[in-house]
């Protein structure tokens, strides 16, 4: 498949910014991240954001960050693990470049998880459940899945390429 444009979806803890990062650097092409885009132009934390002016403002500082990367081409994209849940988004990511979903368990992405709180999302097991849930249905719409249980990041690099190469 031909792609100039690559968005990693998937859940919080799934690798999304590791694999942009080396995939990137695999192509020699940039590499963006949402959700620091969204820290460095609101000057906080995705915590301190969520915290201080709620989800509502997050996910619309989220959809501007998404618009302002359209034109970009040759770039890699880690989303937020709820960029893609949104379906104007995920139309957007779809139409524009390729959607590569990191798949995992919840039982890998609680392994993952910093205890710290820099997760607002995480800070309740039981509403985590659930939004993995109903996350799921909205990740299966990406491109391409890739099982990343247990794959080391090489391993998905390589499994990505193959896929594009396809």
């Amino acid at each position: 498949m031909r792609a100039d444009k690559i968005y990693i979806v998937g859940f919080m803890g799934a690798g999304k910014s590791t694999l942009a990062e080396a995939l990137a650097a695999r192509l020699d092409w940039r590499v963006e991240d949402i959700d620091k885009l969204v820290e460095q132009q609101e000057r906080l934390t995705v915590a301190e954001v969520f915290a201080l002016r709620g989800e509502p403002h997050f996910r619309s500082v989220e959809r501007a960050v998404l618009t302002d990367l359209l034109p970009a081409r040759h770039v890699v994209i880690a989303t937020g693990g709820g960029t893609y849940a949104d379906p104007s988004n995920r139309a957007l990511i779809n139409r524009d470049g390729v959607s590569i979903w990191l798949d995992v368990s919840l039982m890998r992405v609680i392994e993952r998880l910093p205890p710290d709180g820099r997760r607002p999302l995480a800070a309740d097991r039981s509403s985590m459940e659930q939004l993995f849930r109903a996350r799921q249905s909205a990740y299966r719409h990406a491109h391409a899945r890739l099982d990343a249980e247990r794959a080391s990041t090489g391993e998905l690099v390589e499994r990505a390429l193959d896929w594009l190469a396809a």
